[in-house]
């Protein structure tokens, strides 16, 4: 049987947090008023000085999760996961904690109505055994019962959610690694009736398996929305359409050179990516299946390329974060859904790469990651 691949090095939103350098920030006990736009003062630190894997803010309340890991000094594995109050970035809660040779923790994401979804890995005689754990509401702090999608087994790995929080249905997109019979398969869950529609199996060949794939949900249309470049900084993408109730599936080729983000607009069905090589942004009409591709502002070529982009359904905007902007800044592109830039919110002097988004929309505010820390923002 072929070897299992850790799920640390699938799952986007982590590998987008390993790719950050180690800045130091100072920390802030209070919480400014919506000032300045641009970065703010509430710094969040992993209570161990771990390394996040995975964090997300709860955009129907105050707190924040987040989970670290750690290497001790005999080589053991410290991995924690803890909640944080989202107006002073204070660890509020440590639940759970553990040191062994290899278990680890992992924040999959914020889903529905303030519900955590964390992964644990425990390493046994035989492989991996993953266990999904649900914080639900998150403020309390605790875990609150398993989470069991009646499709998983030992080797399916989530390695795509939705990020569409407050809305009845979430989505996920999961590698189901057992060789060779390795697939992609999405599915969809009602996060208040807690049932789980079917399991649609990918079998297009541009989706192929261990190629790195982006995943979005349009809510409107219950259409998961996946994009992929080959893993190739230079090739051309391709979107994928998947009708996570019938199963029909479609796909049109993409703008750009390579990917990094995507993003999806649910109201006005449009989706959002950033690309890897072009330092470039599109807009895809999915309806038509057309898009346009505008390039970011100070963008030659790789360097300059957008990395995380994030919806604001509330005000309407796509943040992309540009690491290397102008004059060697980093900084918060906004665009609104047709493609017009309305914002460059400059971040100050380049000193990181990589990093996501966690938005407050109903503040114009949210965290990101800096190094082992994250840090809190307006726009």
């Amino acid at each position: 049987m072929k070897p299992r691949t850790s799920s640390c090095h699938l799952f986007f939103r982590v590998l987008a947090i390993a790719l950050c350098s180690f800045t130091c920030l100072a920390a802030a006990q209070t919480a400014p008023t919506r000032g300045p736009k641009g970065p703010g003062k509430i710094v969040v630190r992993p209570k161990f000085g771990g390394q996040f894997s995975g964090y997300d803010i709860d955009q129907n309340g105050t707190e924040g999760i987040l989970a670290e890991i750690k290497t001790t000094k005999n080589g053991n594995t410290l991995s924690a996961v803890e909640t944080f109050d989202q107006k002073t970035g204070k660890i509020l809660k440590v639940i759970r904690k553990g040191v062994t040779e290899f278990d680890d923790d992992i924040v999959i994401g914020m889903v529905g109505t303030s519900t955590a979804i964390v992964l644990h890995e425990h390493a046994g005689a035989h492989g991996t055994v993953p266990t999904w754990h649900l914080i639900s509401p998150l403020d309390a702090n605790k875990y609150t019962g398993l989470w069991h999608p009646p499709h998983f087994d030992n080797k399916d790995i989530v390695i795509g959610v939705s990020h569409n929080q407050g809305a009845a249905d979430a989505a996920f997109l999961v590698l189901h690694d057992i060789y060779p019979g390795t697939t992609y398969f999405a599915f969809k869950e009602d996060m208040q009736k807690q049932t789980f529609g079917k399991e649609i199996t990918m079998t297009t060949p541009d989706f192929e398996p261990f190629t790195p794939v982006d995943f979005a949900f349009d809510v409107k249309t219950n259409t998961g929305v996946l994009a992929e470049a080959q893993g190739c900084n230079f090739c051309t993408p391709e979107i994928g359409l998947v009708n996570l109730d019938t199963g029909k599936f479609d796909e049109f080729q993409g703008l750009g050179q390579g990917l990094h983000g995507l993003a999806v607009d649910s109201d006005d069905g449009i989706a959002c990516t950033t690309s890897a090589d072009d330092a470039s942004v599109q807009f895809y009409d999915l309806k038509t299946q057309t898009g346009i591709s505008e390039d970011l502002p100070g963008g030659v070529g790789e360097a300059q390329s957008g990395f995380d982009v994030e919806f604001d359904p509330i005000h309407k905007l796509f943040l992309v974060f540009q690491p290397d902007g102008p004059g060697e800044h980093n900084f918060m592109q906004v665009y609104d859904p047709k493609g017009t830039l309305v914002d460059s919110i400059d971040f100050g002097p380049f000193n990181h790469f990589g990093g996501y988004i966690a938005l407050q929309p109903k503040q114009r505010s949210g965290f990101l990651g800096e190094g082992p820390v994250l840090r809190s923002f307006t726009y």
